[in-house]
């Protein structure tokens, strides 16, 4: 379904990506988790083609993605690319002059070119499917912030993705509000969504993922089941960030 192979991007000086590959089938729920800074939201824009790289290959089924091809590509490639992979940011990046049900229905209307008659019932499905079908009419600014991360997730659900990646959904969350939209991601898990997540929390990651990736300094450290991940690290970097989460 998708898959990075020795991906590198610079930041200027700074290398963010040395050599990072993952491969993710589809139906997977590859969680990725590390210390800051290890590249693992520059390697997700880098899958949906929101970043350039200079090394490297994405591949998304039948897309590739080369090193500048960000830049080089046509837009039709990258509108074919995002149709089949949807993201969900940190922040939520809702329209605040749209309600949350034209929230939903903007991708739709514009990636697929479907009316708003025909986007119309599928759009209320996904909202009553993330526990807001009350809030059809709101604008986000009279939302909590839970509620509006799961607006952003039936949008990203709305053009129909194939895989779907979140960029740490929940770390602008209370923990209450957390649990919210981790139930959510929870929920599409279970349905066979393929998802790509990158989390703090490391108890949704062993009960959800499917596999889990170590990331440190801009490489996949370590990859596995989140029984052996968790339970019996094989490499230092997972044993250390292990160790320095559960001090937190």
């Amino acid at each position: 379904m998708i898959s990075v192979t020795n991906l590198v991007k610079n930041h200027g000086p700074v290398r963010v990506l040395d050599g990072a590959s993952l491969a993710v089938p589809r139906g997977d729920v590859a969680v990725i988790v590390g210390p800051s800074g290890g590249g693992k939201s520059t390697l997700l824009r880098c899958i949906n083609g929101l970043e350039p790289f200079q090394a490297g290959e994405v591949h998304v089924q039948d897309i590739i993605l080369r090193p500048d091809d960000v830049h080089r590509a046509s837009g039709q490639t990258l509108v074919a690319l995002r149709r089949r992979v949807g993201m969900v940011f940190q922040q939520f990046n809702l329209f605040p002059h749209l309600t949350v049900l034209d929230n939903v229905l903007i991708g739709p209307r514009l990636a697929l070119n479907e009316s708003r008659d025909a986007a119309l019932p599928r759009a209320k499905q996904l909202l009553d499917r993330v526990g807001l079908s009350a809030k059809l009419d709101a604008r986000p600014e009279n939302l909590s912030g839970g509620q509006q991360q799961r607006v952003a997730i039936a949008r990203a659900l709305a053009v129909k993705p194939e895989v779907i990646l979140f960029d740490e959904p929940t770390s602008a969350l209370d923990p209450r509000m957390s649990g919210e939209v981790l139930a959510v991601v929870a929920d599409l898990a279970k349905q066979g969504q393929t998802m790509i997540v990158v989390t703090h929390a490391m108890g949704f990651a062993r009960s959800v993922a499917t596999t889990v990736h170590v990331m440190h300094v801009g490489r996949v450290a370590e990859s596995g089941t989140p029984a052996q991940v968790f339970d019996d690290p094989r490499t230092e970097v997972t044993r250390h960030f292990l160790a320095e989460t559960r001090s937190n």
